[in-house]
């Protein structure tokens, strides 16, 4: 089914963009489309061109879309200006559609007042379930009927680019509708086939302490610094905006160490931090500001009741990284507690992936892996790739996991060189 177009705004960025802010309604549960529906925010980005002669847009060819499907999962994407390699895709003539997947951004976003609007724990797991990457990629599906209903037939397959999660996502769409897809690009995004998150977190823990060896090589003064807050923590309750600041927040820190420059941000924290225990014996306001403002816990709360689920296939994740904990120390997070213990202990979670499908894929597949990932091991990904016909890969060491934002020129060039085999 065709998602229905219920809004289109138009505005341009000033000699460079022309952007339309489209709103979708699609089905909750695609198997009872007539119990409810979603709305779904998406940013489509053109090239901006004031031609000498208005030409009307029944008269241009139609121009070929580029899905973004970002990472998380939870987050939504920021607006088109700020992704660095957006102006490499609109050169090679794509247009660009960034979805905000059904929860987030402005998506029917998922928050404690809006999961309340559902009812009790129950219902309200019972409507999360309708937030994994296989509806996220029905959306997609309708959407994209939606979007390229005038175009030709054989001009109505799109492609999508995956980041993180966003990679996942695309291999569900290739498991599960491949007709739709003309070519796809993964960056750090090869999702584990595995059923159920024990064997994922067993290598993420590896390569978290790999990284958290590498920042206290490059900060040795921060081991002393670290003992110090958390000491402090637990012997003091500390306010958040959000919640409050346990020893435990100052561990979920280390989340920002796989991305390029998150050694030297959470430095910045610590230093912070410390230096304020020792000059006034309590952590200032600014420094809980900034503390706060990383982990996203509380905003990005699909994340945080969600993720494990996304390994599961037929089995419950049973809190396999004991998140659970994390909950009491952010308010947000607090009030759906019971749901998420709800979901953790679900266990008839639908398949995601169709290996099988993917053994005699012949959509183009071109992925970006990186061996230093601290949140897709290399290993997952590399056996993954050998599950998928004809993917071809940009293999580096020299890339972490946000290399998308942080080197997006290099990034983007790298995939397009696969697409358009100029390496040899």
């Amino acid at each position: 089914m065709a998602a229905a177009l219920i809004d289109r705004r138009l505005h341009t960025i000033p000699g460079k963009l022309r952007v339309a802010e489209l709103f979708f309604e699609v089905p909750i549960n695609y198997s009872q489309p007539e119990n409810g529906t979603l709305r779904l925010f998406a940013r489509s980005v053109r090239r901006w061109v004031k031609p000498v002669e208005p030409v009307k847009d029944d008269k241009q060819p139609p121009i070929p879309w580029l899905v973004y499907l970002q990472g998380g999962p939870g987050m939504g994407c920021r607006p088109p200006q700020e992704y660095g390699w957006v102006g490499s895709a609109l050169d090679k003539g794509y247009q660009v559609l960034f979805l905000d997947q059904r929860g987030t951004g402005l998506s029917s976003t998922i928050t404690a007042g809006t999961l309340a609007l559902q009812g009790n724990a129950v219902k309200q797991a019972e409507y999360l379930k309708n937030f994994r990457a296989d509806n996220i990629v029905r959306d997609c599906e309708a959407i994209r009927r939606c979007l390229t209903a005038d175009y030709p037939e054989e001009k109505r397959k799109w492609s999508i680019i995956g980041q993180s999660f966003g990679g996942f996502c695309a291999v569900t769409y290739l498991s599960m509708f491949p007709e739709g897809l003309a070519e796809v690009f993964i960056c750090g995004g090869l999702p584990p086939l595995v059923n159920g998150p024990d064997a994922v977190y067993a290598r993420t823990y590896e390569k978290v302490l790999e990284r958290n060896q590498a920042y206290y090589s490059k900060f040795p003064e921060d081991v002393e610094r670290v003992k110090r807050i958390m000491q402090y923590l637990k012997g003091n309750k500390v306010p958040l905006p959000s919640g409050t600041l346990t020893p435990e927040r100052i561990q979920q820190l280390g989340i920002a160490f796989g991305m390029h420059g998150g050694l030297d941000s959470i430095h910045d924290l610590i230093f912070r931090a410390s230096s304020d225990l020792e000059i006034f014996g309590f952590i200032t306001h600014p420094t809980l500001i900034a503390l706060d403002s990383y982990g996203g816990l509380d905003s990005n709360i699909i994340y945080a009741i969600l993720h494990e689920s996304i390994y599961c296939q037929g089995e419950a994740s049973a809190w396999s990284a004991d998140r659970l904990h994390m909950f009491d120390s952010y308010d947000e997070l607090n009030k759906i507690k019971d749901a998420a213990d709800i979901l953790a202990t679900t266990e008839n979670w639908p398949a995601l992936y169709d290996e099988a499908q993917l053994a005699k894929n012949e959509v183009p597949v071109y992925a970006a892996t990186f061996i230093d990932d601290m949140y897709v091991h290399y290993d997952h990904a590399s056996n993954t790739a050998g599950k998928i016909k004809g993917i071809k890969q940009f293999i580096t060491n020299v890339m972490y996991h946000n290399a998308i934002r942080s080197k997006s020129d290099e990034l983007i060039q790298q995939l397009f060189a696969l697409r358009d085999d100029t390496i040899d």
